[in-house]
């Protein structure tokens, strides 16, 4: 038999080489690093190239008034440090770290508490407008829309508070220009009471509308009538409030706090309640 040809036994028992498929293995790829944003602002984005005035606050109107023009600084807040501001004559920026060369001090002077600065002069205004650090506490600028906007929501506010005025039932009214003059609201008219009324609340809008969506208000005006027609009585060294028939104690005023205001917070307890319900019939 020839050493190539093989029996069948022989072939069987030979072990079969089986191939395997090829197995291909993931790549897994680094994930990339997010890119954070750091968000940076230049004050002096949008600049308006125009003439600008600026004032003295507080009314001050001094015949000179120097405001300091070096020796000063400015947080930045991109670079992360104070930076050193100097107004000259010379220089095309306010701040000394970029500065070059010869630097001729500009002086800042305020004349009658009014200051006119030129388009022409843009250092200065960006130093008066954005940078120096008495500014809005010395000194403001002039800005007629800003102006415009606070009075128009201020006759806004006083239209709104004159409606109010006119819409308020008499007891609501009573209760508020009391709390503006005291007892003498007792010995009004309604024509006297409607007419303070309403110009309380154009002289002090926010200060009147603040008191007409005060619950307490009336509440305290109504422990002040009461005491008044002497339904109620309070102690002369008034830490107590008492029924006025028989002077049994109802309550207790709390350290350091108004009576009539302790007094209408009583009023919203339980037994402040049956207390108010009871004053309510009598004074009917």
């Amino acid at each position: 038999m020839s050493k190539k040809q093989k029996t069948k036994k022989e072939v069987e028992s030979t072990p079969q080489i089986v191939k395997q498929p090829k197995v291909e293995i993931p790549v897994m790829e680094k994930p990339k690093p997010k890119k954070v944003e750091v968000k940076t602002t230049n004050p002096e984005d949008n600049w308006e190239i125009k003439n600008r005035t600026y004032f003295l606050t507080k009314n001050l109107s001094p015949i000179t008034k120097i405001l300091r023009s070096q020796n000063i600084y400015w947080f930045d807040e991109v670079k992360g440090y104070e930076r050193e501001l100097k107004l000259t004559e010379n220089q095309k920026t306010c701040f000394v770290d970029e500065m070059v060369g010869e630097q001729r001090l500009e002086h800042i002077i305020f004349r009658d508490g009014v200051l006119n600065v030129e388009k022409s002069k843009v250092i200065m205004q960006k130093m008066l407008s954005l940078y120096h650090p008495h500014k809005d506490i010395l000194y403001k600028e002039h800005n007629p829309i800003k102006i415009a906007v606070d009075e128009v929501g201020e006759i806004e506010k006083e239209i709104e508070a004159l409606n109010a005025a006119k819409n308020l039932d008499i007891d609501m009214a009573e209760a508020v220009m009391r709390v503006e003059i005291g007892s003498e609201v007792s010995k009004m008219s309604s024509k006297e009471l409607k007419r303070d009324l309403l110009l309380y609340a154009k002289r002090n809008p926010n200060l009147f509308l603040e008191l007409v969506n005060d619950d307490n208000v009336i509440l305290r005006n109504f422990g002040i009538k009461a005491t008044e027609m002497g339904v109620l009585k309070l102690s002369s060294d008034q830490r107590n409030f008492l029924w006025g028939t028989n002077d049994r104690k109802l309550m207790t005023v709390p350290f350091d706090e108004h009576p009539y205001s302790a007094l209408a917070q009583w009023f919203k307890t339980d037994e402040g309640m049956e207390v108010y319900s009871n004053i309510e019939k009598r004074l009917n």
